[in-house]
């Protein structure tokens, strides 16, 4: 369960968003969509949810390994962070009559890795047709990918979601690689319930910004830097505040045996809050039981854990961090994940 300090530091993380917390980027993708979808309403809601919102009443299963603790922020039994925008819908659709497009964006919260294009706190946007009549799912994702992404080549190849009938996800091409940027399908009858049809989308509104503007770190994105916070106002090209070198560091560390990428990032960007940490990379995972004999006492290895070699890569996008940061940074990560292990 998360601890008050935990819950309050999550709820402050700014919601790119919300206008009330300022003008950025991605209100204007949002205002976009809005202009070009038909009987649009926008919809807001507290991030903190019953977790019946973001998992029974969309179809999770009791035993789906999403719900494990090691990725679902719990506040308590019943409440949790939500980790997606689709937690909005269950609720909202009891009290909305077709025709309507549903659009719901917000901050979820998430145990992910850490590289340039993931954050535990990535925003989403859920945008949900309602109707009376059957509609093609196929001149929905049309719509929105030519809006926010106008000139992109897109896909769709089938995939598997809870609260959808023949789901699908979308990706574009981007810089010679497919890159996922949402998911959708039908909506199931268990969510649409009483409602007639209904077509569900999901996207990555991070993701979005950074291909429409060429945004290389989705760190840039929240940056306080006013050569790179003044370029977060609109959707013309991002130009490159000058690429600072990045330093690499290796820790070794205990971990329990079930600690993965999402989790130990989770862990190292708690141990960051400079949101200097551009990157990590699991280098090797030992057994305890496998390790040697000296090896194990000098890093008092208990039964039920491994250890881990992780490759910190970290940089500053608007300077170059000292040897004295750097090095300052690896014995916070290296003495707080130690703290933790089980």
């Amino acid at each position: 369960m998360y601890r008050t300090d935990e819950l309050v530091r999550a709820l402050n993380v700014r919601d790119l968003t919300d206008p009330a917390q300022g003008p950025h980027a991605m209100q204007l993708l949002i205002a976009d969509l809005k202009a070009a979808l038909p009987d649009t309403r926008e919809v807001r809601h507290h991030p903190l949810v019953p977790v019946e919102h973001n998992y029974e009443h969309l179809g999770y299963p009791a035993d789906a390994i999403t719900r494990d603790a090691r990725y679902t922020r719990y506040v308590s039994e019943t409440c949790m962070l939500r980790s997606h925008t689709t937690a909005m819908i269950p609720p909202v659709l009891k009290h909305v009559q077709p025709d309507v497009t549903l659009l719901c964006p917000g901050v979820v919260y998430r145990r992910d890795t850490v590289d340039r294009l993931h954050t535990g706190t990535p925003h989403q946007l859920e945008l949900w047709r309602i109707t009376h009549t059957h509609e093609p799912f196929d001149d929905l994702v049309d719509t929105v990918v030519r809006t926010v992404l106008p000139g992109k080549r897109y896909r769709t190849t089938d995939a598997v979601h809870p609260y959808t009938t023949h789901g699908k996800q979308i990706d574009v091409w981007h810089d010679g690689q497919w890159v996922e940027i949402g998911e959708g399908g039908y909506a199931a009858r268990h969510v649409l319930k009483h409602h007639p049809h209904g077509l569900a989308l999901g996207f990555g509104l991070d993701r979005l910004v950074m291909l429409r503007k060429g945004v290389p770190d989705i760190r840039l994105l929240r940056n306080d830097d006013p050569r790179i916070a003044a370029q977060m106002q609109d959707l013309a090209p991002y130009q490159q505040v000058s690429r600072h070198p990045a330093a690499t560091r290796d820790i070794s560390i205990m971990a329990g045996e079930h600690a993965d990428a999402e989790t130990l990032g989770d862990a190292i960007r708690a141990l960051d809050p400079q949101d200097l940490v551009e990157e990590i990379e699991i280098l090797s995972e030992t057994p305890a039981h496998e390790l040697p004999e000296h090896v194990r006492v000098r890093l008092d290895a208990k039964a039920g854990q491994k250890n881990v070699l992780i490759r910190v890569t970290m940089r500053a996008p608007e300077r170059t961090l000292t040897d004295r940061e750097t090095n300052d940074l690896r014995d916070r990560l290296l003495q707080g994940l130690r703290a933790t292990a089980p």
